[in-house]
């Protein structure tokens, strides 16, 4: 089964790799536009006086508040506009691709099932908990009380262990899918 999967991917690559690329493309834009937003919206909410700077001033009320407003710029920047885009895509390529094509990859289930795992990210998150911690101390901040950081020293730090982690795991998956692609396109 797996390899048939296989055979149904390297079939659909092949035939439309640009469209697989412009999919990559606008799911990297993506991201880097809802880091953007984020780490917009974190300046102003202290410039506005949304949130207190310090976190030790942070209330659950100020954490509601961040989240709901966060939320919002989020989905009217970077939600709509990929919702947008995947219905344009849809209606402009994938409706027009031949019947014949359509109904071969969905009968070999070319984005195959959901997954049914459940609570599967406790080691991710503890990950980036410990690169976050590793951060703290070699800024020198592991004994400094909490209450004294300000919010933009958290959030780059987060950011930072996201990006380790990132580097860590994402250059070998890179280096194995390229040499994985380049080797099946050879076949």
């Amino acid at each position: 089964m797996a390899d048939e999967i296989d055979k149904i991917w390297i079939k659909f690559i092949k035939k439309h790799w640009q469209m697989f690329a412009t999919w990559i493309v606008l799911a990297i834009l993506a991201f880097i536009t809802a880091i953007y937003v984020f780490l917009w919206f974190i300046g102003e909410a202290q410039a506005t006086s949304l949130v207190p700077t310090l976190l030790g001033g942070w209330a659950m009320g100020h954490f509601i508040t961040f989240m709901i407003h966060l939320i919002f710029w989020e989905l009217l920047f970077v939600g709509i506009p990929v919702l947008v885009a995947i219905v344009l895509i849809y209606t402009q390529w994938w409706s027009k691709l031949p019947e014949k094509e359509r109904k071969e990859y969905k009968k070999k289930k070319l984005f195959g099932k959901s997954s049914k795992a459940r609570d599967g990210g406790g080691a991710f998150s503890f990950f980036i908990f410990i690169v976050f911690c590793i951060k703290i101390w070699l800024d020198g901040n592991w004994g400094v009380p909490i209450a004294t950081w300000e919010v933009d020293y958290v959030v780059s730090s987060c950011l930072w262990a996201l990006i380790v982690i990132a580097v860590i795991v994402g250059i070998p998956l890179l280096i194995g899918a390229s040499w994985w692609i380049h080797h099946e396109m050879n076949k």
